[in-house]
């Protein structure tokens, strides 16, 4: 995952969650009262801006989708602010990827409706033909795009979150060589540890990390508070809403590494589209590029204070271009 906040009830509500499921439709134009290809719907109110269907971003959409007039996005919540529960107790989702998702809809005339799935099974999922998309802070990673094609839509890092007052003097990535640090499984974070930092705590003449995956992001920081971990690694937006949410910020902090201020190996995250359908990628290219021109992309962003993960330019596979 490329790289952002949850709360303390999205962590209690998750072990209430169901395997998948519809969990929020998007409030773009509907399929049922009027024809699928009527594009003269009333705009969408998403974050205090209304949104109304976008001619050229429309045209763009393959035909199917336009006559279905919807399409499922799988999520994998609680990963706040990207996608967790409005309330205790319930499956309606909010967050940045969820409003995001709603205003594309809106922008594209269709409903864009959100389904629960485990991380480390969206892209089998996708493949399976389950859903039609994933917006779920997923980097945009060149090896994922052997499978994926990746509308770009964010910019940020890994952090490190600890508990409160820092009582393990972690200071940067290097200090966490020798201990027991957590992650959710299936992500970059991973991909960072087991790649990168383990080679670097060798040449340092530490111990290597040890590293416990988890399922969900919220059992990785459960076992800080269990005592089993000393940290957890996430994307540093996602760290900070945790720290700055969780039992009043009262128990967990973020690690703020100077060299390193947007987190390390800050990545691009994508929404994401099954290679092969390149149109409705750029369906979605348009759709978010007049979110971002009219001021809804931004306004999103600071509904959850992350203005710092925006990109100027809706961009496909910047990623690969970047690599190359």
């Amino acid at each position: 995952m490329a790289h952002f906040p949850r709360t303390h009830r999205a962590i209690l509500a998750a072990t209430a969650l169901a395997a998948s499921g519809i969990l929020l439709a998007g409030c773009a134009a509907a399929a049922g009262s009027e024809s699928a290809d009527d594009a003269s719907a009333e705009p969408v109110e998403i974050a205090g801006v209304e949104i109304a269907v976008d001619d050229d971003a429309r045209a763009l959409l393959p035909d199917d989708i336009t006559q279905a007039g919807r399409v499922t996005a799988a999520t994998d919540a609680p990963y706040a602010p990207f996608e967790m529960f409005v309330e205790e107790g319930s499956e309606e989702l909010t967050g940045v990827d969820i409003l995001l998702g709603q205003a594309i809809g809106g922008k594209l005339g269709i409903d864009v409706e959100f389904a629960q799935q485990g991380f480390d099974g969206i892209i089998p999922a996708l493949q399976a033909g389950n859903y039609d998309l994933t917006i779920s802070a997923m980097t945009s990673s060149v090896e994922r795009m052997d499978v994926l094609t990746f509308v770009d839509y964010s910019a940020s890092g890994t952090g490190i979150l600890t508990r409160a007052g820092n009582p393990d003097d972690i200071e940067t990535y290097l200090d966490l060589c020798g201990k027991d640090v957590a992650v959710q499984t299936a992500t970059s974070q991973v991909d960072l540890v087991t790649g990168v930092w383990q080679a670097e705590c060798e040449a340092e003449g530490l111990d290597p990390i040890s590293l416990a995956e988890f399922p969900s992001d919220s059992d990785a920081q459960l076992a800080i508070t269990a005592g089993k971990a000393v940290a957890s690694l996430l994307t540093k937006p996602s760290a900070g809403y945790v720290a700055k949410t969780t039992n009043d910020g009262e128990t967990f902090m973020v690690v703020e590494d100077p060299a390193a201020p947007n987190g390390y190996d800050a990545t691009l995250n994508g929404i994401g589209v099954l290679k092969e359908n390149e149109q409705f990628a750029e369906a979605i290219q348009a759709a978010l590029q007049s979110l971002m021109d009219d001021g809804t992309y931004t306004a999103i962003l600071a509904e959850f204070g992350v203005e710092g993960i925006g990109i100027e330019t809706a961009t496909i596979n910047a990623a690969a271009e970047a690599a190359s």
